[in-house]
């Protein structure tokens, strides 16, 4: 046990000795989390539209109004032709041309039926859904709006009762996409950095020389690896807690659930990561080569996650494939525990995959450094 602390107080020295360390420990996890949390949204707001007024009636200057009226939509200049209107969308400088036909409120009030013409630049794909929507939404409002104030409606002597929607939103009630993505991307610091670190580190006493001072002491192998993880799973942890303290503090995230729940689950996942980590600096021979596989799998946890996809929209092969991703459970049980305040009992398959897959992979580390003597 005293050759292990030894260990850990010599790693903790070199890490506290390293300025650049330092800051990739402390500064970089929390301009990372304040600046990602603020631009990693799907939320689509100043939404260019522009306007193709052919009849320039009063029912017409209001659905536009409607539009003006919404938040997420920014109104461009009104063009009166629609080739000048689809020459702005080429240049990049609107995103919806909406297309109003002549006689639009004559026929609005005589027959109760028109059309608009609508044209949505669909380069994105998610966000032409989404923008649709917008406008879906806007001039189904109007309609009904018009249909109200109609001769033809006041003339009833009978109105059927319309049905009344009152949506209630659980888990979070004022729809703060912070929110949500918060925890997740704290899951992504956490790794990141972990991952990073314990994947340079034995690579880096490679570099040094100094590896194979250690093969040659009476130093046992599970001695070296504990005293090599142990200081990183510490600072796992300590990045958890400034990462916590900010989403409550500056982004407001609820926290419903037991947070000693959330530091149980993060033990054991730090424990897979370093393992991870550990394999990937045994089989590399400069630290160069460790960030760039490191960083490899990085890329392919993150984006396999759920994190900024949703599983549930992803191929069949690609939701079976995420099974084997550590970063979907950490930020499902971040997001169960934290939004929905859930218990061990609800995380108990999450955590029993995390142990699993902990154990296997620091078995896998362990048996791939060799000690020579």
């Amino acid at each position: 046990m005293k050759t292990i602390l030894f260990i850990v107080q010599k790693e903790f020295k070199q890490i506290f000795r390293d300025k650049n360390m330092l800051k990739l420990i402390f500064i970089l996890p929390i301009l990372q989390l304040l600046i990602l949390s603020n631009a990693a949204t799907f939320d689509v707001k100043n939404i260019n539209i522009t306007f193709v007024d052919n009849d320039q009636s009063s029912d017409s200057k209001n659905l536009i109004e409607s539009f003006r009226a919404s938040s997420y939509f920014k109104s461009t200049a009104s063009f009166f032709s629609e080739k000048e209107a689809v020459e702005e969308m080429q240049k990049g400088n609107t995103d919806i041309i909406v297309n109003i036909p002549v006689h639009f409120n004559r026929d609005l009030q005589k027959q109760q039926k028109t059309s608009v013409s609508v044209t949505i630049n669909a380069i994105d794909a998610a966000t032409a859904g989404i923008e649709n929507v917008y406008v879906t939404q806007i001039i189904t409002t109007f309609n009904s709006k018009i249909q109200t104030e109609s001769t033809y409606l006041s003339d009833l002597t009978e109105v059927q009762e319309s049905l009344l929607v009152i949506p209630s939103f659980w888990y979070n009630k004022t729809l703060n996409y912070k929110t949500f993505m918060v925890p997740g991307i704290l899951v992504l610091l956490v790794t990141m950095l972990t991952l990073f670190l314990s994947s340079m580190n034995i690579v880096k006493e490679k570099e040094l020389g100094t590896l194979e001072q250690i093969n040659v002491t009476p130093i046992k192998k599970h001695q070296f690896i504990i005293g090599k993880l142990f200081p990183f799973w510490i600072l796992g942890l300590v990045i958890l807690t400034v990462g916590l303290i900010i989403a409550k503090v500056v982004f407001n995230v609820p926290m419903l659930g037991n947070m000693l729940l959330v530091y149980l689950f993060t033990g054991v996942y730090l424990l897979l990561v370093l393992g991870i980590g550990l394999f990937i600096s045994n089989h590399t021979d400069t630290q160069q080569q460790a960030m760039f596989i490191a960083w490899f799998f990085m890329v392919i946890f993150i984006l396999m996650s759920g994190l900024f996809t949703p599983i549930e929209s992803m191929p069949k092969w690609a939701q079976n494939s995420t099974l084997i991703n550590p970063i979907r459970y950490f930020v499902e049980v971040m997001r169960m525990v934290m939004l929905k305040g859930s218990g061990f009992s609800d995380i108990i398959p999450q955590f029993v995959i995390i142990s699993v897959y902990a154990i296997l992979m620091n078995g896998l580390a362990v048996c791939s450094y060799k000690k020579t003597t």
